[in-house]
């Protein structure tokens, strides 16, 4: 039993990684922009909006009816909501088909299959919850890079240009055909399962501190929870205002260079977002939880300083070490979350808690919205880089006083 993990792990990231692909909105939006010439860049920015609360919503429904249906009635109700959500989307003639398509019906069943995978396939690796993570989570960090960099290379952008629509079609069957596969393949464990190698791993219960199972409404009630709740919001806005931002800040440095660059350097973020990913829920296993949260917070700041000193200089080669320094930093925040709930509150409720965590995105999501008011405001990026540093500054603090329950 125990040999066939890997199996489902491997099956996991794949099923993430398209999973994942409703994060390259801001490639996927090129071709509509170009195509509905009357709609504004607002109008189709609130489509990626509706999609963030809508998968934070799947994540919380899958949460709670992850003890009613299996792992296979989840993949396979993900996969017919994309394949709806998609088609609708392809059909677009107006915002309302938009939102609904793309918005409610693809963000809530990323949010759905999200939970489900992250929920099953972590009970096959109780003994390496950080690093299980980690590996999952960088499928779904990277898929919205790679497949974002395919459908920009076969869905060229213009006016009167419908490909687009095509594309949205193939998405939604090529997701219908890996759910519905990954549904007979993933299982999830016996209730008495329980690793080989965790009952000789004496030292985890040393460096990770143990923890309670704990319900929702018991967690919600634990301050170490609100304290992480504030470290990871922090962190992700500051995260999620680099991301927004980084087209921006390389033109602000030097405006001679190319789109096509201006995309590759951009793309480093998400590169190694998914390699930071691995490397923190590894680094979660091995040295605990506060000395990683302590590594992530200290690389944040790094990365603050060299953008600062990018801008300055007007340097593009400080500005590339700091997207991949950036990029690594947020990639620990999500195996961090889901690590973080697993080992202070137990696995009997991680399908309802996790999403709970992840709530700290509908927050966290103004952080570009701000960054992108501030430039507007002061014609620099100079001033959002100094309030990043007190971002991180206060989720470092908050994380000192966090206790085991």
């Amino acid at each position: 039993m125990e040999n066939k993990r890997w199996i489902y792990a491997v099956t996991g990231t794949v099923i993430l990684l398209f999973a994942g692909l409703v994060y390259a909105w801001s490639v996927i939006a090129s071709p509509l922009i170009a195509y509905f010439t009357e709609w504004n860049k607002a109008q189709i920015s609130l489509t990626f909006t509706i999609c963030m609360s809508f998968f934070c919503l799947g994540g919380l429904i899958g949460g709670i009816l992850s003890k009613k249906i299996s792992i296979r009635t989840n993949l396979w109700i993900s996969g017919i909501l994309f394949l709806a959500g998609f088609f609708l989307a392809s059909k677009t003639n107006n915002l309302t088909m938009l939102y609904v398509g793309y918005g409610v019906l693809c963000g809530f069943a990323s949010g759905f299959v999200y939970n489900g995978i992250m929920s099953c396939v972590t009970r096959w690796y109780s003994d390496k919850p950080g690093l299980i993570s980690g590996i999952l989570l960088m499928g779904f960090g990277i898929g919205s890079f790679i497949i974002g960099k395919v459908y920009q290379a076969v869905t060229p952008a213009g006016v009167g240009m419908e490909v687009w629509r095509n594309s949205f079609f193939v998405f939604g069957v090529l997701l219908f055909i890996v759910l519905v596969v990954g549904g007979l393949v993933v299982k999830a464990p016996p209730v008495e399962f329980v690793p080989k190698s965790l009952a000789q791993v004496e030292t985890s219960k040393a460096i990770n501190e143990e923890g309670i199972e704990a319900g929702p409404g018991l967690m919600l009630r634990r301050p170490a929870f609100w304290l992480y709740f504030l470290w990871s919001i922090c962190l992700s806005a500051a995260g999620l205002a680099l991301i927004s931002q980084a087209s921006g800040i390389v033109v602000e440095i030097d405006n001679g260079v190319l789109p096509g660059s201006v995309a590759t350097i951009v793309g480093l973020i998400s590169i190694f977002n998914g390699v930071g990913r691995v490397i923190c829920g590894f680094l979660f296993d091995r040295i605990g939880r506060r000395n990683t949260m302590f590594i992530v917070d200290f690389t944040f700041l790094i990365t603050v300083c060299m953008l600062i000193a990018a801008l300055l200089a007007k340097s593009i080669v400080i500005v590339i070490i700091a997207f991949v320094i950036g990029g690594l930093a947020y990639g620990g925040i999500t195996p961090m979350n889901s690590a973080f709930i697993g080992a202070f509150y137990g696995s009997k409720n991680y399908p309802v808690n996790y999403p709970i965590i992840n709530m700290n995105l509908l927050l966290a999501s103004f952080g570009g919205t701000i960054a992108g008011a501030l430039y507007d405001a002061s014609g620099s990026y100079l001033s959002t880089f100094f309030i990043m540093i007190g971002v991180v500054a206060v989720a470092t603090i908050s994380s000192v006083f966090i206790k085991r329950p």
